[in-house]
């Protein structure tokens, strides 16, 4: 043996809290202390012999070789970081303080287990990327995106999901899910595992050390060919909004233990989760307020002045591309006697299946909006003649005619007076089509003024 590692060095370097290794220039250890089997998780008679580049993390080892190298041509090495693999598989953080020993052919070095210290740094940066996150992403799609990244950036996702539960009718949906794998094909376990840790209102984890604690329906969807799952609830200080869903790509091989997620990775989770419900609460709030600043309360269409925004967007593209765009002014025939006689809940009620109405005899891409208490108007692009928007008229005042339940038993029957405006032929911008189309409707009701009935 080499007389460097003898007994009494070696009962000297076992006191040390960090680890002390040797490695030959064959690049395997050759002298380990007691503290690499707290470290790494061997014993040290398993890992003399081995070589040390087995044990570090697959995405390090180039650079590890590397730092080896520089520390053989003299150049000692004082706070080189990288990660190993543990013998149970989880990764552990290192800082290591080494140089070459000329004279005995080896590298000597001193490993630190910093490990806890880089949790923290992750999940303090990670704060900080999610509050960043809740202010300057555009929309909730957004920021559901870069909860994925952050979450990633802390633990292995290969699934990642938000789910959040819908107040009203209390059920659960996917806000948010991306699967790296391909199309998801184990929903049914995302749900059943979130349907769980929100009913229990603590995290859930599927592992092998985890099985007997899931109910009878969570136990049978996660089969032994099952991923490592783990869940946990989106909580905020007023409700619990959700949950996220998690799988790592380690699987139950045949049966056999697989690391997979650690009581450590559920703590992670469980700690930044607050501050994911808090920013998804926070877009959803800054989401509502700005559809009510555009839509009407009442039927949800747009409001005027989303109205003007669509018509004036539709107007510019149609000159961009010499097309053409419709605009159609409705205005419900003798209303007024609908709040007069049955009073407003009945006219409300009435509105309202009116704006579905109209909406379902347009296209997607059309706009719909209603700009006084019972005008509406509509507004057709890429119209390639005129009759377009005849035919359109016509399937309003089809779905108008049908009668509308507003409630205590009653039923009406309603009618519309409907002005067109076509783009460029009675107007070149948004004012003139509004004046045209306004009196083509006075027009109509002069001619038909139908009533309620």
């Amino acid at each position: 043996m080499n007389p460097l590692v003898s007994a009494p060095v070696a009962s000297f370097t076992d006191l040390l809290l960090d680890a002390v290794c040797m490695v030959d220039v064959n690049g395997r250890f050759v002298f380990v202390s007691a503290a690499c089997e707290r470290i790494f998780g061997y014993r040290q008679d398993e890992m003399v012999g081995m070589a040390m580049i087995d044990l570090v993390a697959p995405a390090d080892r180039e650079r590890t070789l590397a730092a080896a190298r520089s520390i053989m041509d003299g150049q000692p090495n004082s706070r080189f970081e990288n990660r190993y693999v543990r013998k149970d598989g989880s990764i552990v953080h290192i800082m290591w303080s080494a140089r070459w020993s000329e004279a005995d052919q080896l590298r000597i070095a001193v490993a630190r287990d910093i490990t806890a210290s880089k949790r923290a740094e992750a999940m303090q940066a990670a704060l900080y990327a999610i509050s960043e996150a809740a202010h300057a992403t555009e929309d909730l799609p957004a920021l559901y995106q870069r909860m994925h990244q952050i979450v990633g950036g802390l633990l292995p996702v290969q699934s990642f999901a938000v789910v959040l539960r819908d107040a009203p009718d209390d059920v659960l949906y996917f806000a948010y899910h991306a699967n790296a794998s391909g199309p998801e094909s184990d929903a049914r376990l995302a749900v059943l595992l979130c349907e769980e840790a929100l009913r229990r209102n603590m995290p859930l984890r599927v592992a092998p050390d985890t099985m007997s604690t899931l109910s009878p329906a969570l136990l049978v969807a996660a089969a032994p060919e099952q991923a490592c799952w783990m869940s946990v609830p989106l909580c905020t200080p007023q409700a619990t909004i959700g949950a996220l869903v998690l799988r790592d790509g380690a699987m139950f091989e045949g049966g056999a233990a697989c690391q997979g997620y650690t009581d450590q990775d559920q703590e992670l989770l469980l700690f930044v989760s607050t501050q994911i419900a808090t920013a998804i609460q926070r877009k959803q709030l800054e989401s509502r307020l700005h559809f009510m600043a555009q839509h009407d309360d009442l039927t949800r269409l747009p409001n005027r002045s989303l109205f003007h925004d669509r018509l004036a967007t539709a107007i510019a593209r149609a000159q961009r591309q010499q097309g053409r765009v419709a605009l159609l002014f409705i205005d419900l025939n003798k209303f007024k006697l609908v709040n007069d006689l049955y009073g407003h809940s009945a006219g409300d009620r009435l509105l309202q299946a009116v704006a579905r109405s109209i909406s379902s005899c347009v296209r997607e891409a059309d706009t719909v909006a209603r700009i006084g208490g019972d005008e509406f108007v509509v507004v057709l692009e890429h119209v390639a003649r005129p009759e377009s928007a005849a035919l359109v008229k016509e399937k309003i005042h089809l779905a108008l005619a049908a009668p509308v339940h507003v409630g205590e038993g009653r039923t009406l029957h309603t009618s519309a007076s409907i002005g067109i405006a076509h783009y460029p032929d009675h107007g070149a911008d948004m004012t003139q089509l509004l004046r045209y189309a306004d009196q083509a409707m006075y027009a109509t009701k002069h001619q038909a003024p139908d009533a309620v009935a």
